[in-house]
């Protein structure tokens, strides 16, 4: 099975480095030095995605939108105009649930499958094979992709037909943002009135609050550390597809839109650039605290 690999970006890249452990792949990426890095351990690069489709059974994405999916595959020098019936494509984007599905029945009008499998656990997981793979698509055709899948982790979950996949990773990233601001506003409060960071790590990690944010984003800051490299935008624009998706499907969501304001406010405060990490720093401005070990 030939597999080939576009946008090799944090987690692209580390989950493309992951596949070359044990597959040959084809890559694409506007940045060259993502190109270079994975061409030095034996990757073939392309010159357009086009070009990556003609050799390749699987073509695998990772890009910051579904309206760039769509860009790469029915765009000029596409993926559509090398693929042919029987190929498969994988989306591991945090896209729109709704408009994949849409390019998956346009994709199956050429005979060509389309599953969505974004991910959760991070660069350092994917270099790991720990990540959370979260499926959608026809069993057959997730079936024949499952070696492919097992090559990147081994936490793989099938959560339903297409788009199924990309709802969890709204439902999954919703949650963490919540976590990570609610856990900020506690250690504020916990600052204000004379407790330490280290110890408050030590109790919240031992006690009923621990949660994946106080085990890996408080630690951090005690070191003071990022504790990890992923743009604020993107989460906003998941936070975003998740309220979008509440709203059609009748939710309220009242965390969930809070917490998309939250990051909405510190996107304007520090701009397109910013770390999500970022937000450490908007909590703190808004207590009049400063967070140090």
């Amino acid at each position: 099975m030939n597999i080939g690999y576009i946008g090799l970006g944090v987690m692209g890249g580390a989950i493309a480095q992951r596949l070359q452990l044990t597959h040959s792949l084809s890559v694409f990426d506007l940045n060259q030095h993502a190109v270079t890095a994975l061409v030095a351990n034996g990757a073939c690069a392309v010159e357009s995605p086009a070009e990556l489709a003609r050799c390749c059974d699987v073509v695998m994405l990772c890009v910051p939108r579904s309206a760039n999916v769509r860009e790469i595959i029915f765009g000029a020098n596409g993926l559509l105009e090398g693929l042919i019936p029987g190929n498969i494509v994988i989306d591991q984007t945090s896209g729109d649930p709704a408009e994949t599905r849409k390019m998956a029945a346009e994709l199956a009008a050429h005979g060509i499958s389309m599953v969505d499998a974004p991910v959760s656990g991070g660069a350092a997981g994917a270099a790991a094979g720990t990540i959370a793979i979260m499926v959608g698509g026809a069993d057959d055709v997730v079936t024949k992709v499952q070696p492919v899948l097992e090559a990147i982790s081994p936490n793989i979950f099938h959560c339903g037909d297409i788009g199924s996949g990309q709802v969890l990773k709204l439902v999954n990233n919703t949650i963490s943002t919540c976590n990570r601001f609610a856990l900020l506003e506690g250690l504020a409060l916990g600052v204000k009135n004379g407790l330490s960071l280290d110890k408050m790590s030590d109790v919240l990690n031992n006690g009923g609050a621990r949660s994946r944010s106080s085990e890996l984003l408080l630690p951090a800051m005690v070191r003071g550390e990022t504790s990890a490299i992923f743009a604020l935008a993107l989460m906003l624009k998941d936070l975003n597809l998740a309220n979008e998706l509440a709203h059609e499907s009748g939710v309220p969501l009242h965390f969930g839109q809070m917490a998309r304001g939250m990051l909405q406010t510190a996107a304007n405060a520090f701009g397109p650039e910013a770390n999500l990490d970022d937000i450490v720093d908007l909590v703190a401005q808004q207590a009049g605290v400063t967070f140090k070990s």
